[in-house]
């Protein structure tokens, strides 16, 4: 019995043991192979990426680009693969895009939430896609071959490091301008955003102008400085181009469509209203920027009708609140209370 006791008790730890012998001379016996496997390994990761590019291809209706070394850039109903099949409850709404020698630098304006980051990023991709050899989610695609892909979109701060939203959004963009030569591709994604107006405008304004005269690489520049659009005249290669919106009854549709010219207005108020902002304040809201609009200076005092953010109780409810005692009240006088309480609302 004691013998036998010794052999269970021992088993966990020689079954260990035993694995680990195992696990050792499994590993050196694949180690002395290492050089065969990678051999191996190469073609089959080939295989597999050629594959997986090949069945996206085919399941979701690319086209083969056409790659040239001219500095051009020219897709006919691209979209965002990503966006197109995860994102969307409707159809996506593909769009064109053309740089070449004499249009370098798009401009891109538009309300918020029509798709400006979309364009940018699609395009990105498809000429990603283009030069790793796959198919790419367009009609018709012809590439210039770039020498880099360049990105400053998002908004991110780096508090560890002291460094302020608006100072990582320069930094990243000072690297591009360091760094960024004619064949490259620049996406910029609302420069100047995190600062004052005027100070955001100059900013941009500055960038726009250097990247178009001194790195002439192909840019795309999403903004909501409708001020920028003035540059188009300079004859620098820079390019109007807008996401169309309507607006009905206070509602903004976004038709997700990028055509040549200026967007009027970013809808901001409408989007606000979009997204759950009480009426009270979208109100306001609007009536501060017709003001804005108008040249005046809008002040407090001005809105005599304006509604607070959290409006409390008037004096008189306060009061009569204060004679109830819900637990003495009975169903009859609950009953009264709430016609009396609907006479105070009506004013009576």
């Amino acid at each position: 019995m004691k013998e036998y006791e010794s052999i269970v008790l021992s088993a966990d730890e020689r079954q260990a043991a035993l694995e680990e012998r195992l696990f050792r001379e499994l590993r050196e016996r694949i180690a002395g192979e290492l050089p065969r496997l990678k051999r191996a390994a190469r073609p089959a990761a080939l295989l597999d990426v050629l594959q997986a590019l090949a069945t996206a291809a085919l399941e979701n209706d690319f086209i083969r680009p056409e790659l040239s070394d001219e500095k051009e850039l020219d897709v006919k109903d691209g979209r965002h693969p990503v966006v197109e099949k995860y994102y969307l409850a409707e159809p996506f709404v593909p769009n064109d895009l053309y740089l070449g020698p004499d249009e370098t630098f798009i401009l891109l304006t538009g309300p918020n939430m029509a798709g400006k980051s979309t364009y940018l990023r699609q395009n990105a991709l498809i000429v990603l896609t283009a030069q790793i050899g796959s198919f790419v989610p367009a009609r018709e695609a012809r590439v210039g071959v770039v020498d880099r892909i360049f990105t400053r979109i998002g908004a991110a701060d780096d508090l560890a490091r002291g460094r302020s939203t608006f100072l990582v959004e320069m930094s990243e963009t000072a690297n591009i301008l360091r760094n960024a030569t004619e064949r490259s591709l620049i996406l910029l994604d609302e420069v100047g955003r995190g600062t004052s107006t005027y100070d955001g405008v100059s900013l941009a304004w500055a960038v726009s102008e250097h990247v178009a005269k001194n790195v002439g690489a192909r840019t795309l520049f999403a903004t909501h400085y409708h001020e920028l659009a003035a540059l188009a005249d300079a004859e620098i290669g820079i390019v109007n181009y807008t996401v169309r919106a309507t607006e009905h009854n206070g509602t903004v549709k976004f038709l997700r469509k990028v055509t040549r010219g200026v967007s009027d207005r970013s809808y901001g108020i409408q989007v606000a209203r979009l997204a759950g902002l009480p009426p009270d304040i979208v109100a306001q809201a609007r009536r501060i920027l017709a003001d804005f609009e108008g040249g005046v200076m809008p002040a407090p005092e001005h809105y005599e009708d304006q509604v607070a953010l959290f409006a409390g109780r008037t004096p008189v409810l306060e009061e009569f609140l204060a004679r109830v005692n819900p637990d003495e009240i009975t169903p009859l006088e609950a009953l009264e209370l709430l016609f009396k309480l609907k006479g105070l609302a009506e004013g009576e």
